[in-house]
């Protein structure tokens, strides 16, 4: 057995950070004395104590730390973990080296001219980006920050994003570039312009974006408008809370009968400040196939139910609809998925309501 100021010496953990995860069930002592309260670790427990050491060090969240510890004799399952933390540190770097080239530019705008990226889209791939997201835009006058789109440019395409806090939706335009990575957040009206631009027959759409302002051009026509001089809420936050393992239910459902189910079926009500909210539930069948359940029924214990606003879901099935969707669930807490089957970029994610 080794002391707790033996093991933080092998391990490279300090003695605080060892009674951290010991409360967090991370890394339980092996023994623990009663009379003392002394924690006492096995020798087979430095391995894992070295491995929390070094996933502290990289900054990964205390719950895939414990995923890691737990999954530890599993190269598949640890790898993942691994690889999900990578991206997420380097989305992190890409976003505060974005922010970092705003700020230069807002200290010296002289040193730090802007600069135009223009981006040679499908017109029809571009239609279909913005019909996939415009359902989520917030309408709230007290919030124009989510009156609005944002355009998020690559070097091989371009993000689009929106949300009004109960719900999110994403979909990407792969595209040529010319210029360097850009964000713009546009206004609601802008966007809605360019949606109607696109009813054409021209095959290509030009966008521009230059820091101050958006502009698409289809064959003749162009529309523009500036900005929205807000910072973006940060949507990878909660794209990356969602977790790097795949999710508890990944549900394939026919989008015509899921419709036919949430009109047929009786809402729960769920009392919000004072008022009865109707919340459209959802559970599994016999078969884990998804099911709309009767919100007047007494509920079955242990059984899978997720609440969510019904007209949100109608507007996401309508948003991404190919007659076939994929809708993951991870619990009655975790925000519901909505996916294209044949678009992995594409996707709206629902708050849930809790039942």
């Amino acid at each position: 057995m080794r002391s707790i100021g033996e093991l933080a010496r092998a391990s490279g953990l300090t003695i605080s950070a060892l009674r951290f995860y010991d409360r967090s069930g991370v890394l339980v002592p092996a023994l623990v004395d009663p009379v003392t309260g002394y924690r006492w670790y096995a020798d087979d427990q430095v391995a894992p104590a070295r491995l929390v050491a070094g996933l502290r060090r990289v900054g990964m969240p205390l719950a895939e730390i414990a995923a890691a510890v737990r999954h530890r004799a599993e190269p598949a399952v640890l790898g993942r973990l691994l690889d999900g933390h990578l991206r997420r540190l380097e989305d992190g770097l890409a976003d505060a080296r974005r922010e970092l080239s705003r700020v230069r530019a807002l200290i010296d705008p002289e040193e730090n001219p802007m600069t135009t990226t223009v981006f040679a889209l499908s017109r029809v791939d571009l239609a279909a980006a913005i019909d996939a997201v415009r359902f989520a835009v917030g309408a709230d006058p007290e919030l124009p920050v989510l009156s609005a789109v944002l355009f998020e440019a690559d070097n091989d395409g371009v993000r689009l994003v929106a949300t009004d806090r109960y719900r999110l939706a994403v979909s990407r335009v792969p595209g040529r570039v010319d210029g360097p990575g850009a964000r713009a957040l546009a206004p609601v009206a802008l966007v809605d312009r360019i949606r109607a631009l696109l009813d054409t027959d021209a095959p290509e759409a030009l966008l521009r974006l230059d820091g101050a302002s958006v502009s698409v051009a289809v064959a003749d026509d162009e529309v523009s408008d500036t900005v929205l001089p807000y910072d973006c809420p940060d949507y990878g936050r909660l794209l990356r809370g969602r977790g790097t393992d795949a999710p508890a239910y990944r549900i394939e459902v026919e989008v015509p009968a899921l419709r036919a189910a949430l009109a047929g079926a009786k809402p729960a009500l769920v009392r919000h400040e004072g008022v009865d909210v109707p919340v459209t539930v959802l559970g599994l069948d016999d078969a884990g196939g998804l099911r709309v359940l009767d919100g007047g029924a007494p509920a079955d214990p242990g059984a899978v139910r997720v609440g969510v606003n019904g007209r949100y879901l109608l507007d996401a099935l309508d948003a991404g609809d190919r007659g076939q969707l994929v809708l993951e669930l991870d619990g009655p807490i975790t925000p519901l998925a909505v996916r294209r089957p044949d678009d992995a970029d594409a996707f709206s994610i629902l708050m849930p309501i809790r039942l």
